[in-house]
């Protein structure tokens, strides 16, 4: 089975860390040997002078291709001319013409059997029209802002529903997410949930206390080593809701919250707590090292993550296995995921719930083998096993899975 997959968001050698979780199920279909697996991760480039602007301008140090992310193979990079705030919606078209000479010349090489998306969009329309020049069947994976944001967006929904209607077989990463598909329009019998995978050897408990001394001694990191910590990773941006997390230390004034991530909202969030009075108990972390994230969530006593929208966030899962309750609104498939009060808790999105969520954990605290539990079935060898599955059931006409349930994940 030879398959091209599409994926805008995935590791290059200037930013290994992009994508990651992208990269990582993808490694793991690759290694498994019984996929020739070819992936193309376009990259958008916008026209003189902004290209040579960050964060673009280190774009040109990556290759066309490169053997360097651990797939075992190249993975293509080809370059579209992107449109910065106002060409969202043309990207499609854009992709698609960048991507074709590539993907003609490799199927003439070998054939492929079928065009894969990695997101619904970008992704997907443009794998859609790939895939329509070249008369192979399409996949395509939603994962969540990829419905939330651009499926609110009619230009870029009348795109989706297209690539939808010529689609074999969809995917979502939770059944929260295949519900949300089907209310806007896309054919119920042809999406299946694939949820996502894990490192089991990366994220595992670590003593709290030992993490803790751990990552105050990591350099760039700091973290404070008493107090309850509170941990917040994703991009600084609204939707992820990190005002939320900073003001519930009003409320729980012996708390400490450190921010994992970069983003355009950094300086407002730094502003906020200063107008709180909580800037000394708020860390701004950057981003933070794949290799130093268990480290932080094992010493964490919660993740706290308010977003106002996720499919099935990888690093709810990451921090379960790693032992450190949750509390998420009940957003996406968090229901699928705490499903027991060791795994934390789903509360409304506002201070004063996420506050009292926090605070009943803090008060009775879960051992860390009982909240890792939570996270025993998720591995990135089931999350390959379940997509290859997916794909055979395309390949052979067969219709695909409307549900899996989580514990066979």
């Amino acid at each position: 089975m030879r398959i091209l997959s599409i994926a805008t968001l995935f590791p290059n050698p200037v930013r290994p860390g992009f994508g990651i979780f992208v990269g990582n199920q993808m490694r793991a279909v690759a290694a498994r040997g019984d996929v020739d697996l070819v992936m193309v991760s376009p990259l958008g480039v916008p026209p003189w002078p902004l290209s040579a602007a960050a964060p673009y301008k280190k774009l040109r140090d990556v290759p066309a291709a490169s053997d360097g992310m651990g797939m075992g193979q190249h993975v293509h990079y080809p370059r579209f001319p992107l449109i910065p705030k106002i060409g969202g919606d043309s990207n499609p078209y854009r992709i698609a013409k960048a991507i074709l000479p590539l993907a003609r010349r490799l199927h003439a090489q070998a054939p492929f059997d079928l065009v894969d998306a990695q997101f619904f969009f970008p992704d997907g329309p443009a794998a859609a029209i790939v895939a329509r020049e070249l008369g192979l069947p399409l996949t395509i994976k939603a994962r969540g802002a990829d419905i939330h944001y651009w499926g609110c967006r009619p230009a870029a929904l009348k795109q989706m529903l297209r690539a939808a209607s010529q689609a074999s077989g969809m995917l979502a990463v939770s059944e929260a997410l295949r519900a949300d598909m089907i209310a806007l329009g896309m054919p119920t019998d042809r999406i299946a949930i694939h949820y996502t995978g894990l490192d089991r050897e990366r994220f595992h408990p670590i003593d709290r206390g030992a993490a803790r001394a751990l990552v105050s001694a990591i350099p760039g990191l700091g973290i404070w080593n008493q107090g309850p910590l509170l941990v917040t990773p994703g991009a600084l941006i609204a939707r992820k809701g990190q005002r939320i997390a900073i003001e519930t230390l009003v409320r729980i004034p012996e708390a400490r919250l450190a921010l994992a991530g970069v983003g355009e909202d950094e300086a407002a969030l730094r502003a906020y707590a200063r107008k709180l009075g909580v800037a000394e108990r708020v860390h701004f972390l950057g981003q933070v090292n794949h290799d130093a994230l268990p480290a932080l969530l094992c010493a964490a006593d919660a993740l706290v993550l308010p977003s106002s929208s996720e499919g099935l966030a990888n690093v709810w899962v990451e921090a379960l296995a790693c032992g450190t309750p949750i509390v998420v609104p009940d957003i996406g498939g968090a229901r699928e995921i705490v499903r027991d009060p060791s795994a934390g808790r789903i509360a409304d999105r506002n201070p004063d719930a996420i506050a009292a969520a926090v605070t009943e954990i803090l008060a009775n605290p879960p051992s860390q083998a009982a909240v890792a539990a939570n996270a025993k079935h998720f591995s990135w060898d089931a999350s390959a096993e379940n997509i290859v599955h997916f794909w055979h059931d395309v390949l052979a006409g067969r219709p695909v899975a409307q549900a899996v349930d989580v514990s066979t994940a």
